[in-house]
């Protein structure tokens, strides 16, 4: 991805690092051309696509 270098290791998972973060949309890119979406979707760069993994959410339970 250009003129970033890292000394970061790109194969150990989740070593990769923000290169450029866009908050206002919900989306970041990472070094290795992975892009990462606050959802917690990614787009890796070969195309392929790891859909969001939500943990599901209990009701809040409210005191009387």
């Amino acid at each position: 991805m250009g003129a970033h270098q890292t000394s970061c290791s790109l194969t150990a998972p989740h070593a990769a690092v923000v290169v450029a973060a866009h908050p206002e949309q919900g989306w970041s890119l990472l070094c290795d051309g992975t892009i990462v979406f606050d959802d917690s979707g990614e787009l890796l760069p070969d195309g392929r696509v790891v859909a969001p993994h939500r943990v599901p959410v209990r009701p809040l339970v409210m005191a009387a």
